[in-house]
């Protein structure tokens, strides 16, 4: 993620130094949008792979546009997230046999910077890519496949949270995150626009996916938690490493999880009011 983060920052400091000279015009206006696209993560069930078993989002938002160059914008976006071991080539993630899903529910705030002007309804500012930055507040809730049921994961302790085998607190299931990307607008009319974007979703927890630190002793968790929590604690395919890996580590307690929304970005133009006509006296 390093990697995508400067090629922001380089297109912002590039594009900043384009758009001081060329001042922006009075400009203000208010849309109301929605998106439609697709959600996914990385993390310990997948470290690398853009896009991997995306799944459908949407969302809604409110937009203000203060000026040709710079908006602002607040909304709604819900999507889910998911990750099978199963699915990897490598060989450590096989033997683990892990999977997880979560549904992402995310209020957040942005700015918008627009590289070219733009304005809907101006024939001669019809596109502009741009990128954004913010902060958001969401929810998830990890769940595993079992048995073909989709079980809850954070109330079974799968990692001794909360107990005596852990003594670290268990996770909470609402977090901020720093949301940020690029993406491109094109005016389609005079009161619609039409675009693209891709965004990145920096969380301060690895438990999107309920995995984390270390195995822990299965006999101890299920006295404590129930046979459930330690049969989704463990999973490997050789059950003597229900034993053996007590204590190994069960994911990269060194990263942090990450979640992206991407999609197509329709936003209506709201009217404006009239201005109001002073006489002269």
């Amino acid at each position: 993620m390093k990697k995508q983060l400067f090629i922001t920052l380089v297109f912002f400091t590039f594009f900043a130094g384009y758009a001081q000279r060329h001042p922006n015009k009075p400009y203000r206006s208010h849309d109301i949008g929605i998106f439609l696209g697709g959600a996914y993560y990385i993390g310990d069930l997948n470290p690398v792979k853009h896009f991997f078993m995306t799944q459908p989002a949407g969302g809604i938002f409110y937009r203000f546009n203060l000026n040709y160059r710079l908006a602002f914008r607040g909304g709604i976006n819900f999507g889910t997230i998911q990750a099978d071991d199963s699915q990897s080539k490598n060989a450590d993630q096989l033997e683990r046999n892990l999977n997880f899903k979560s549904r992402i529910v995310e209020m957040y705030a942005q700015a918008e910077f627009n590289f070219w002007e733009y304005k809907v309804g101006t024939t001669g500012y019809i596109f502009a890519p741009y990128i954004f930055a913010g902060i958001a507040g969401f929810q998830f809730n990890p769940q595993a496949n079992y048995g073909n049921q989709w079980i809850d994961l954070k109330a079974l302790s799968t990692e001794g949270q909360g107990t005596s085998l852990n003594h670290t607190k268990p996770y909470s299931l609402y977090q901020v995150s720093l949301p940020f990307g690029l993406g491109f607008k094109l005016a389609l009319s005079k009161q619609i626009g039409i675009g693209f974007e891709w965004g990145a979703r920096k969380t301060f927890t690895d438990y999107l996916d309920d995995v984390s630190g270390t195995y822990v002793d299965p006999i101890l968790l299920s006295k404590e938690k129930g046979g459930l929590s330690a049969l989704l604690s463990n999973r490997t395919k050789n059950p003597a490493d229900f034993i053996a890996d007590t204590g190994k580590l069960r994911g990269n307690p060194n990263t942090k999880d990450w979640y992206f929304f991407y999609g197509i970005v329709i936003s209506f133009k709201l009217k404006e009011k009239p201005k109001e006509c002073k006489g002269i006296f």
